[in-house]
Parts: C-alpha cells; sequence; structure tokens
C-alpha cells in the first residue's frame, strides 16, 4: 500500500517539476513559430537558394560543435536555474531584432547575413539551455521518476507540434514570417519567468570544481566515450539528426519542385509537422509501455528503424501524381501530400519513443554530479552533426538535385538504428542502475 501511495503522488505534487514544464510547455509552443517563419524568411522575403539556407542551418548549430564541452563544465559549476533564465531572456531579446528589423523596412537591406548571425547567437545560447534543462531534471525528481518525467516533458512538445505548425503557417500567411517570430520571442520571456518562479536549492559540489577546464571536459568525455552503451546511442542519434537535418534543409526547395505554390508553402509545412506531430502524441502514449512489454533496449532499437523508414515518401512523393485528391481549407491535397504525411506521423512516434527512452537511459545511469558534462558531451556529439547536415544537404541539393538529395538523405538516416543494434543496449531489458 506505501507503494501505491508514492506512486499515486508521481510528479503532480512536484511543484518545482510543475514550473518547469509549464515553463517548457509556453517555449515549445512558441518556438514553434521561429522553426518555420526563420528558415521561410529566408527563401520568400530573401529569396535564398538551398546552398544559403544550408549555411543558416549550419550557423544556427555550429556553436555545439565550437561550444558545447566548454559549457557542460560551466553548467556543473554553476547555478543551473539562474543560466536557463538568462539564456531565455537573451534569446527572446535576440528574436525580437528581427520583427523590428522587418517592421522598420530594414530586413532586406541587412540580408541573409543578419539572419546567420542572429542565427548563430540564438543557438549559442541554446547550448547553455539545453545543456543545463536535462541537467536540471535529475535533481528535481526521483530516479524512478525521470521516465515520467521525460514523457510529460515530450508530451507538451508534442502538443505544441501539433497545432504549433498549422497555427504558424496560417500566422505567417497573415502577417509574414519576420513578424511572426515576435511570438516566439515573448515566448521566451514568459517562460523565463516560469523558470525563475522555482523555488530549489542547488548546492554545487565542490568535488567537481577541478583547477583545470581541461580535466573537467576529459572526465565528461570519459563518461560517454568509456561506455559502450552512451557511446553507440551518440553514434545512433548523431547519424539520425546528419540526415534528418540534411532533409529538412531542403524540404521547402523540394516541395516548390512539386507544385506546391509558394504562396502557400509555410501552411503546408505546417500541416505536415502538425499531422506528424499527432504521431509524437502517440508516441508519448507509447513510450513507457513499449519498454516495459519489449525491454528498454528493444524498444530504442525499434523506434530508431521506424524513426527512419518514415522518411521514405519523402522520396517516394516524387513519383507520385500531383493531381489535387480534395481541397483542404483552400489547399488542394494531392497523393503525395498524403504520403509525405503518413511519413511523418510514423517518424515522429519512432523519434519520440526513442527520445524518451534512450535520454531517460542515460539520465539514470549517469550520476549526478556528471549529468552536464555528460549532456554536453552528448549534445556535442549528437548535435554537432546537425550544422554538417545542414549544410551537406544545401551543398547535395545544388550539385546532384533535390530527388537525388532526398534520397541519399533518407537513405542515410534509416541505417541509423545499427549504431544500437551492435551494442550493449540491445540486451538491455531495464534502465539498469547508476555508475556509481
Amino acid at each position: 500500500m506505501e507503494t501505491a501511495t508514492v506512486q499515486k503522488e508521481t510528479l503532480w505534487r512536484n511543484h518545482n517539476f510543475l514550473k518547469l514544464w509549464t515553463s517548457d510547455t509556453i517555449s515549445q509552443f512558441g518556438s514553434q513559430f521561429t522553426g518555420l517563419a526563420l528558415p521561410l524568411t529566408a527563401v520568400i522575403i530573401l529569396h535564398s537558394n538551398p546552398t544559403e539556407q544550408g549555411i543558416l542551418v549550419f550557423v544556427g548549430t555550429i556553436p555545439w560543435l565550437l561550444f558545447g564541452l566548454f559549457v557542460g563544465v560551466w553548467v556543473d559549476r554553476h547555478r543551473k536555474q539562474r543560466i536557463m533564465v538568462a539564456s531565455n531572456i537573451l534569446r527572446g531579446s535576440l528574436l525580437a531584432l528581427i520583427p523590428i528589423a522587418a517592421i522598420l523596412g530594414m530586413i532586406t537591406q541587412l540580408g541573409i547575413v543578419f539572419l546567420y548571425a542572429i542565427s548563430f547567437f540564438v543557438g549559442f545560447l541554446q547550448v547553455f539551455f539545453d545543456v543545463t534543462y536535462q541537467a536540471f531534471l535529475p535533481s528535481l525528481v526521483r530516479r524512478d521518476q525521470l521516465v515520467e518525467g521525460n514523457s510529460k516533458l515530450q508530451a507538451s512538445a508534442s502538443t505544441a507540434q501539433v497545432a504549433g505548425p498549422t497555427v504558424a503557417g496560417i500566422v505567417i500567411g497573415i502577417i509574414t514570417a519576420p513578424i511572426a517570430i515576435a511570438i516566439d520571442a515573448c515566448s521566451f520571456f514568459a517562460s523565463a519567468f516560469a523558470l525563475g518562479r522555482i523555488e530549489h536549492s542547488e548546492p554545487v559540489d565542490q568535488k567537481i570544481s577541478k583547477p583545470s577546464v581541461v580535466a573537467d571536459i576529459r572526465e565528461g568525455l570519459g563518461v560517454v566515450l568509456g561506455d559502450r552503451r552512451l557511446r553507440m546511442i551518440a553514434g545512433s542519434t548523431g547519424t539520425s539528426n546528419f540526415f534528418s537535418t540534411g532533409l529538412g534543409t531542403i524540404m521547402p526547395f523540394y516541395l516548390l519542385s512539386l507544385g506546391v505554390p509558394t504562396v502557400n508553402l509555410a501552411l503546408i509545412i505546417g500541416l505536415i509537422f502538425s499531422v506528424g506531430s499527432i504521431g509524437a502524441l502517440v508516441g508519448v502514449v507509447l513510450a513507457t509501455r513499449i519498454a516495459v512489454k519489449i525491454g528498454v533496449g528493444l524498444s530504442i532499437i525499434g523506434s530508431m528503424i521506424i524513426g527512419g523508414l518514415g522518411a521514405i515518401p519523402y522520396y517516394l512523393s516524387g513519383s507520385l501524381t500531383a493531381s489535387p485528391l480534395f481541397a483542404l481549407y483552400g489547399l488542394d491535397v494531392n497523393w503525395y501530400l498524403l504520403a509525405i504525411m503518413a511519413g511523418q506521423f510514423v517518424s515522429f512516434i519512432g523519434v519520440v519513443v526513442y527520445n524518451i527512452n534512450q535520454v531517460s537511459l542515460r539520465q539514470a545511469i549517469v550520476p549526478i554530479r556528471l549529468q552536464g558534462r555528460m549532456n554536453a558531451t552528448m549534445r556535442f556529439l549528437v548535435w554537432g552533426t546537425i550544422p554538417l547536415g545542414g549544410l551537406a544537404g544545401g551543398l547535395l541539393a545544388t550539385l546532384v538535385g533535390l530527388r537525388s538529395a532526398i534520397g541519399i538523405t533518407v537513405l542515410g538516416g534509416s541505417l541509423a538504428f545499427l549504431w544500437v543494434l551492435l551494442s550493449p543496449v540491445r540486451s538491455l531489458r531495464e534502465i539498469p542502475e547508476s555508475m556509481e
């Protein structure tokens, strides 16, 4: 009976977690606007080409390669709540410059370089936030609540992704892409306010305050690279991120080549991701159940396979008819659009099940004092491939054509599961105990 009572309490009684969850929900919804509006500002307003679009992705994510490992040391040595609040305030301020420039009529004069600069500095601050965010959760909840906590946070992300892209597409069509970014800027300020209300003691463990930053970085690298489970998860996630970013970078140009009108591009992309995000919600519901049914290891492997296969309709859509089947809110819905939506739905199920289980595994087996450096090292490895993937996608489209580039990115992403299949992760039935 005592166990049942503890389980009923779960995280609904953890007020600090609920504040973190609220902050994340606000930010996740707002980010749907910039995620869609920033590349469309480059494509529609500044008439960028695939290579320039690849560079935009590159500069926004290269901070992970440049600063990720150092940020992990910083996070473990400082108050995490302060870092997250400051990051959100500064990101909101930087993003606000884009709609301000558009209102003043200066955005075309500033050009694509202006977007490069904003994207770089926002990406730099995101490194601090994301490393801190995943290192902060294990200090707020019990070890046995990590999967529940990650599931709730992923549910917020997935819910935002269901409605967010469609709403963002409609809003962008009304007020233009650069102005819509103001909504995300405001969401960062609101998110920072919610984070600031968390009342949580964060004593810094003096044992990690080594005189050498290099020694701290080496310890973080040793945690990930010295554990074959973490090393192979990093390889799988990094490979998937590389190819999926390449695909996402050239997707707007590919849709235009399939006959999507420029005026409807934002709404079409929003619909694709909204349908896909319904799959993400399904993944949230299934993540824990699948892990219990078939084991944590097989759920990680199987979900990565499903996530990769879901991208195949992007390539196949080039062979499908563009004849409209029916109209939806004034948009012509074709077979290729339905195929892409179905693939995105399946892919998002796999991605969410994979992320919930592999992140929970990482957080559970690594001591709290090393969480910042572990997360920084993992992000360095798995997000460090994103700028390279964006650049590669843009260059591939320029060199071999859009459809061939789509085929290469789909094939590469579908093989990402091999890393975890050929690792000790395969034999994990339950999440093991911490390394210490």
